[in-house]
């Protein structure tokens, strides 16, 4: 493309990405991750020198990612702000800021089996600096663009759900999450949109359909047979047709959508795949998760 017709920057993917979240997340599996991209990757590089690598560089022709957490030397909470601040309003760059977070009770799982002290408690215990480290990161975590929680994930997994988000066909900067969850074990991290589903005939009531999950052609039957169900459907996915293309244009690159329902197994797997299904063929990229099937074992990321 040349100088005179540069492409629009909401169409395009970020040129700098920042990975940061809680210790033992995943940050230098996704460091490795986004390098295989086709990233220039930097890792632990100290607060104090990254004036000097970014402050008045031209936008990179090789996008770049930083690993930043609390390991970097002189790292601090204002000082990650402040640059996630400096850096967004470079002419020029687009940035992203990518949060892997993770459930406590799985981090202190990481350290007991790598057998690794806190940095943040190197003398105290595991759960203490856990808890040290996530109050410090919250207005990092409320200022991230992206954010994935790797609690259930392998390296493998989360090698793939970055290649989903970081990998857009045709210069099309939104990318599009729909997941499925339980109400009973809370709201999933970092979505946008949630909708409730536990108004639909629940077939966990049938004793055929129990034991199955709302991508059995049997269980989707019993949800689309529900009298409110196309009417549901059919404004939920007009609603989201009308607002993606408002979140593109003002420069937003990921959205994620949450369907509840009681167990997380049936209404809102056949909601999460309708959905997906329906914005897939409008040519948006979308990945779907089923995060109470994942727990399981069951194939919940795509």
């Amino acid at each position: 493309m040349s100088d005179e017709t540069p492409p629009a920057p909401d169409r395009l993917m970020p040129q700098l990405v920042l990975v940061t979240g809680p210790s033992g997340a995943g940050r230098s599996t996704a460091i490795r991750a986004l390098e295989d991209m086709g990233f220039e990757a930097i890792d632990n590089m100290p607060f104090s020198l990254l004036p000097r690598l970014l402050d008045g560089r031209a936008p990179p022709d090789k996008p770049l990612a930083l690993g930043l957490d609390v390991r970097n030397r002189d790292f601090s909470t204002d000082a990650l702000i402040a640059l996630i601040e400096r850096l967004d309003g470079q002419a020029g760059l687009r940035l992203g800021v990518l949060y892997l977070d993770c459930r406590p009770e799985i981090l202190q799982q990481r350290f007991s089996e790598t057998r690794r002290r806190h940095p943040l408690a190197p003398k105290e215990s595991v759960e203490a600096g856990i808890a040290r480290e996530f109050d410090l990161l919250v207005p990092v975590r409320v200022r991230a663009d992206l954010l994935i929680d790797t609690s259930d994930m392998t390296p493998h997994d989360l090698r793939a759900e970055l290649e989903r988000w970081f990998t857009a066909p045709d210069g099309r900067k939104l990318a599009v999450s729909v997941h499925s969850f339980s109400y009973k074990r809370g709201l999933p991290h970092g979505l946008d949109i949630v909708l409730d589903c536990r108004f639909l005939n629940n077939p966990h009531w049938q004793p055929d359909l129990r034991g199955l999950d709302g991508r059995a052609p049997g269980v989707a039957a019993f949800v689309r047979a529900d009298p409110r169900f196309d009417s549901f459907h059919t404004r939920v996915t007009d609603m989201v047709a009308e607002l993606l293309p408002a979140f593109e244009a003002e420069g937003k690159s990921y959205l994620a959508i949450g369907f509840g329902c009681t167990g997380g197994q049936h209404r809102s797997v056949v909601m999460t795949e309708s959905l997906a299904e329906s914005l897939a063929q409008r040519d948006w990229q979308v990945s779907i998760r089923h995060r109470e099937l994942e727990r399981r074992g069951e194939g919940g990321i795509r």
